[in-house]
């Protein structure tokens, strides 16, 4: 059996995204946390198939749009990736909300503003058009929050390594310069790789965050290492590690939200400040802290992210059962 996908490809910041116009499957469930949890139980070989080799690649992310299960909503997003179906994706939905717009597979009831549900809750977003092409989308996020602090981490071929737990839509481990750890600079893509396994295998064995209000989003799934900008007019730099070998090129949405949740509560940034964050590439994002907020018993933070995505073409993919990797693959 051939199953046919037309894709829209491009990146957000240098990170992939395919946005899959055509081939979605029929979701259950009466929110999109629901519909997340359907396609992972009977689908899942969509996402495989189209992030891992031969058809993508390590760093492969993208999503679905689907109709929202709420009237306040313009449009639904299910996110998908080389390290799973994700509650929550920054530059996935820029380059989503982007490539959609501009191709016309999103209609929004008020021109430059759109609601969308996605797994992780409820986000608003904000694009400007400049000559038919989406310039610029701020996506106001999901509330944000540091779980734990100040975690010691027995780390081979680190040593102790002190770390916060942070949420922005996925939870974090968040690395800063320490003994064991200098700094990014001389820091090859390779080796973070090698590193950041041992690094979120030793924060899961050390503690397990759950979402207080949504708790199928749960566990430490990225690790953030950081250190100062490179460039005048940045805030912070960093790298971030996602499924088994993968470093985000772009600065990672959910992971500035997270960045600046952790910052926050650490006294180093308050209400209404931008923070300018640079990717392992150069890339940046703003960000911005809207306002404060509650989750679940913790202090959170509302923010915002900015950044700008390009297509690079269509692409019709076909996934043939008959082909001995039709799931795909990957090698670590």
């Amino acid at each position: 059996m051939r199953h046919l996908f037309f894709c829209i490809d491009g990146h957000t910041a240098g990170n992939p995204v395919r946005l899959v116009a055509g081939g979605a499957p029929p979701l259950r469930g009466g929110t999109m946390a629901e519909r997340r949890a359907d396609f992972q139980a009977r689908f899942d070989w969509i996402r495989t198939s189209l992030c891992f080799e031969p058809r993508g690649h390590d760093m492969m992310s993208g999503g679905f749009l689907y109709p929202p299960t709420r009237p306040d909503a313009d449009i639904g997003i299910l996110f998908i990736e080389t390290s799973g179906c994700l509650p929550m994706c920054g530059h996935g939905t820029i380059g989503i909300v982007s490539f959609g717009l501009e191709n016309g597979f999103i209609h929004p009831r008020e021109p430059g503003q759109l609601t969308i549900e996605v797994p992780a809750g409820l986000i608003t977003v904000r694009y400007q058009v400049e000559e038919g092409r989406v310039a610029h989308v701020r996506i106001r996020n999901v509330s944000s929050y540091l779980f734990a602090r100040d975690i010691v981490l027995d780390v081979d071929g680190l040593g102790p390594l002190t770390v916060d737990i942070a949420y922005g839509g996925n939870y974090y481990a968040i690395v800063e310069p320490q003994p064991g750890f200098d700094g990014l600079d001389g820091m090859s893509a390779r080796r973070l790789v090698e590193l950041s396994r041992r690094v979120r295998q030793a924060a899961r064995e050390a503690v397990e965050p759950v979402h207080p209000l949504i708790p199928t989003i749960r566990g430490v799934s990225h690790v953030m290492w950081t250190d100062a900008p490179r460039a005048p007019g940045a805030d912070g730099r960093n790298a971030v590690f996602y499924g088994e070998s993968a470093i985000d090129r772009s600065p990672c949405g959910t992971g500035t939200s997270a960045r600046m949740a952790q910052l926050a509560a650490r006294g180093r940034l308050r209400a209404k400040d931008s923070f300018v964050h640079e990717s392992f590439i150069g890339s940046r994002f703003t960000g911005r802290i809207e306002d404060t907020a509650e989750v679940g018993g913790y202090e959170a933070i509302v923010p915002s992210i900015e950044g700008s995505a390009r297509m690079t073409g269509f692409n019709t993919i076909w996934v043939d059962r008959e082909d001995p990797f039709w799931a795909g693959f990957q090698v670590t």
